[in-house]
C-alpha cells in the first residue's frame, strides 16, 4: 500500500445499526481530513452518530471513533510508541 493511491474509505455508523460510506477510494490525507470533520461535527457531538471508521484497501480499520469514548483506534499507547 502506498500513500499516493486512492485506497481509503470513511464510514459512519448510526445508533440504530445502519451505516453509510461518506467517502470511498480516497487518498490518506483526504480520509484523515474527512474523519476529523465527521468526528467534530454536531451530529457526532449530539450522539446522532455511533461510530466512524477509516478503512484501507484491504478493509482493515486504520482509525476509529465511538460516541462517548472518542478516538479508540489507534490507542494513545500505540501513538506514543511511534
Amino acid at each position: 500500500m502506498t500513500e499516493d493511491r486512492h485506497e481509503f474509505s470513511v464510514c459512519v455508523f448510526y445508533p440504530g445499526g445502519t451505516y453509510e460510506y461518506v467517502k470511498r477510494w480516497i487518498k490518506a490525507e483526504e480520509a484523515v481530513r474527512t474523519f476529523r470533520e465527521w468526528t467534530e461535527s454536531n451530529m457526532a457531538k449530539r450522539g446522532h452518530l455511533a461510530r466512524i471508521i477509516v478503512t484501507d484497501g484491504g478493509d482493515c480499520t486504520n482509525m476509529e471513533w465511538k460516541f462517548g469514548e472518542g478516538i479508540t483506534y489507534p490507542t494513545a499507547e500505540m501513538l506514543r510508541k511511534k
